[in-house]
């Protein structure tokens, strides 16, 4: 019994912790007393809604005066409170709609309120009243609210940079607090012509606040590229387009005193960028420069420098550190023409972060000596430019000495410098010949052709062409019926017509798909007399569905322009090269078939 009362106890001593502790966190959580403007620029026909918020109920609410308006509406209140997790959420809304009297910027003063016994007031905000517009606020859609509350925009880190210098794009889209959204679908990749690119992965969208025209915003990293120009001048950075799924709140409110949303889509475009790409200047230029642009270590260096003959050694030539280490070529060592080398295997280790390519590069030989003696490598240079000092570096390597110690030794002594590439001539010991004096030589006519082998070929050879010929006559006739098949060899042909380009660039991702869709198109535009300006995909799905062609075709057809627009932005390997190449020597053999 004493028991049971000690557990009664400790179960009522537990829900009064419980509720003096929500009732503490209630207390203790800060409250906010806030004023919001409909808009902070309108026409002197357009009205204006300002909504007194607080987090928290109170006392002897006083609104501001509104000097230069007329309160043609309010106040209106409405309520909301819910629980959430054992959480109470609480708002209170006092609602005012105002005229504007006069043109000018006015300021909308501060409002006040008691909660718990403590006076709150609102943050002042000015108002700018211009000129009537076209559509005041009362007929403004829900379109017209998202346009003024969406912007894509493409952040470029450097509008003037050198030639092969990199260049960071970051597509932001920008979102105003007043609408939400819920989804988005790219319409439009940049293709970036003129420009070596490399995307960097962008893993988690993650909203963070910032500023847009000196508001507040949230906004969003869509996209991030680096690019390399490859030419000088005035280069265009083509816009991406997004189609942008929003809900935009109305001026509707539920049972409940919620804001009534709405959802719609809206096509935003980062504009076109311009930079102008400086030429790498002639001043200084190295004569054994090669295109390298950034701050790089160069090295040569070997796996061995004693070893016996027809043993190998690797010889390592390597660049390291920060620029455009895909776009140039290492240079090459001068070896003694005595020692056997093999061709360069490349290797790269390469990371690309925000500010460009970072890594390594290097060229793997393998060298076999065949004598005894010493070998030496001279020294080499490497030279780039460097963007951050607008000058030529050249970084030369140590010489390398490399001894054979035990092996047969050069008749024609020891090579110990290199050759421009020229062959040593070993004598075999036979290089004279005698010339024959009794050439074993026949009388003309000393043999007869009436009579012999080939006499009898050449007059039966007639004779026997004869079933060839009617065999090939009946066999091209048989094919001349065969109407199914004849359309099934021309589709082909015409299928390896249109794509013979990109089937020459396998494995060169850029210019295969380039090539690809080029094809694409120009097989539509023979077949269906369309213009190439007048391509979507929709247009194209509707024209095939009414030549009756298989919905099966329709979608392979548009899934491989898809795959076009995809690989200019996306890693695409060269089995998945040889799939698409594949698919669509099959997808237009059958719509040939069936057009």
């Amino acid at each position: 019994m004493k028991l049971l009362k000690g557990n009664i106890l400790l179960f009522l001593g537990t829900l009064l912790l419980s509720g003096l502790c929500s009732y503490a966190q209630e207390e203790t959580e800060g409250v906010e007393f806030t004023m919001n403007l409909s808009k902070e620029e309108l026409g002197i026909n357009e009205r204006l809604r300002v909504d007194f918020t607080m987090n928290k109920d109170g006392d002897n609410f006083k609104p501001p005066q509104f000097e230069n308006f007329k309160v043609v509406m309010g106040p209106s209140q409405s309520i909301s409170s819910s629980w959430i997790n054992g959480k109470r959420s609480f708002s209170k809304t006092y609602t005012y709609i105002l005229v504007p009297t006069a043109r000018g910027s006015f300021t909308i003063n501060q409002a006040t309120i008691e909660i718990d016994g403590q006076t709150y007031k609102t943050t002042p905000q000015k108002v700018e009243v211009t000129a009537a517009v076209d559509k005041p606020n009362s007929q403004k859609t829900v379109d017209d609210v998202a346009d003024e509350n969406l912007h894509l925009v493409a952040e470029v880190s450097k509008g003037n940079p050198y030639l092969n210098e990199a260049v960071t794009v970051i597509y932001k889209l920008y979102v105003s607090p007043n609408v939400s959204v819920t989804n988005y679908r790219p319409l439009d990749n940049p293709t970036y012509n003129n420009f070596w690119s490399q995307d960097i992965p962008v893993t988690k969208h993650t909203a963070q606040n910032g500023t847009y025209q000196g508001k507040p915003y949230r906004y969003v990293v869509l996209k991030r590229v680096v690019l390399y120009p490859q030419k000088s001048g005035q280069l265009d950075i083509e816009p991406l387009s997004l189609e942008v799924f929003v809900d935009v709140p109305t001026n509707r409110r539920d049972f409940f005193g919620g804001r009534i949303y709405t959802s719609t889509s809206k096509t935003v475009s980062a504009g076109k960028r311009t930079i102008n790409v400086k030429p790498l200047p002639e001043t200084g230029k190295p004569a054994n420069f090669s295109g390298a642009v950034g701050d790089f270590d160069f090295s040569v260096t070997t796996s061995k420098t004693q070893l016996n003959a027809s043993e190998s050694l690797q010889a390592k030539v390597e660049v390291s550190g920060k620029g455009n280490l895909k776009l140039f070529q290492l240079p090459e060592p001068e070896l003694p023409s005595s020692l056997e080398v093999y061709d360069p295997e490349y290797e790269e280790s390469i990371n690309t972060y925000s500010s460009g390519m970072e890594g390594k590069v290097s060229n793997n030989y393998t060298i076999v000596p065949s004598f005894r003696g010493k070998y030496p490598i001279p020294s080499i240079s490497f030279s780039f430019f460097d963007p951050d000092t607008g000058t030529y570096k050249t970084i030369r390597s140590e010489e390398i000495n490399i001894e054979v110690l035990e092996g047969p030794t050069n008749s024609s002594g020891t090579v110990t410098g290199p050759t421009s590439n020229k062959q040593m001539v070993v004598p075999t010991g036979d290089q004279f010949h005698f010339i024959n004096i009794t050439p074993n030589l026949s009388a003309i006519g000393a043999e007869r052709f009436f009579g012999s082998t080939l006499f009898f070929i050449l007059l039966l050879a007639p004779l026997l062409l004869i079933p060839i010929a009617i065999f090939t006559f009946k066999k091209r006739e048989a094919i001349a019926s065969d109407v199914e098949g004849n359309k099934i060899k021309k589709a082909n042909r015409l299928a390896r017509k249109y794509l013979s380009t990109a089937k020459k660039e396998l494995g060169n991702k850029e210019a295969f798909y380039v090539a690809l869709e080029k094809g694409l198109h120009n097989y539509l535009k023979a077949k269906l007399h369309i213009e190439t300006s007048e391509f979507s995909k929709d247009k194209i799905t509707g024209i095939l569905s009414e030549k009756n062609v298989n919905n099966s075709d329709i979608q392979g057809f548009i899934s491989l322009l898809t795959s076009c627009e995809m690989a200019r932005y996306s890693p695409f390997s060269n089995v998945q090269m040889q799939k698409d190449y594949e698919k669509a020597s099959e997808v237009i053999s059958n719509l040939d078939k069936q057009l």
